[in-house]
């Protein structure tokens, strides 16, 4: 299966920045807009988090702003809606990232049909069981052409780790340590050690680092052990403090100087 994702990681290989961001915040119709924000900046890639109310691997700042976009009125059927012409002028690959119970409630196919129409490329569902994934969610994906992408962590098995990578075509999410979302001044040597191991086992997907992705400590640090970082809570924060969407970001880039 060949889409933007792959495409990207073909083109591009190394040094890929990702951008995580709640629908519907800090405002209801913010979605495209900082989109558009985001590829304008030269963002390789955005992952739109899809509001829970009881998101397991948030960390506080990502809770509150689900819990705000909540309040907003976001849902996955308005989240669709906004989407619905950004192919027209966004570019860049798009995943959505939620959980399990919202899709469900939607139903998988009419989620992985609207994914299509609207032109997601790929998925992220963190408590999504590996034996639902490879029964019922992965012949649904294929079928629409959408890249389910698979978190490792610290504990992860290298039997697991293996079975991931044999049964994914995108990147491994390689969450940087065993707990929720955050930012992190610095990544110890422990979560070196753990990005050492990953590499040397030979994967054939390339991996993108997230969770504490903060500075440039950080940030080197994921170019330097993976094809790239994925940076969350600290945009959300800057998208807090900004005044307009443009200044969130150039607050975000500043801070990774």
């Amino acid at each position: 299966m060949q889409n933007r994702i792959n495409q990207l990681f073909k083109d591009k290989g190394s040094n890929i920045l990702s951008i995580y961001f709640t629908a519907g915040y800090p405002n209801p119709e913010d979605t495209l807009p900082v989109l558009r924000e985001l590829q304008a900046q030269g963002v390789d890639m955005v992952e739109l988090g899809i509001p829970f109310s009881d998101p397991m691997a948030d960390g506080p700042v990502i809770q509150a702003s689900g819990n705000i976009a909540l309040k907003n009125g976001m849902t996955l059927h308005k989240l669709f809606t906004q989407l619905a012409g950004m192919r027209q002028e966004i570019h860049v690959p798009v995943i959505l990232m939620g959980y399990l119970n919202v899709v469900m409630q939607f139903g998988l196919e009419n989620f992985c049909k609207a994914c299509k129409d609207v032109g997601v490329d790929g998925v992220i569902l963190p408590d999504l069981p590996m034996n639902d994934y490879l029964v019922e969610y992965k012949p649904m994906m294929d079928k629409y052409g959408l890249a389910m992408v698979l978190l490792i962590t610290p504990e992860t098995s290298e039997e697991r780790i293996r079975q991931i990578d044999e049964n994914t075509s995108s990147f491994i999410y390689m969450v940087s340590s065993a707990s929720t979302t955050g930012a992190q001044k610095s990544f110890n040597e422990v979560k070196q050690a753990y990005f050492h191991r990953v590499n040397k086992m030979g994967l054939k997907n390339p991996r993108l680092i997230g969770f504490g992705i903060s500075n440039k400590a950080t940030l080197d640090a994921a170019f330097e052990n993976a094809s790239g970082a994925i940076i969350g809570s600290r945009f959300i924060e800057c998208l807090g403090r900004g005044k307009t969407i443009h200044d969130a970001v150039k607050i975000l880039f500043e801070g990774l100087k």
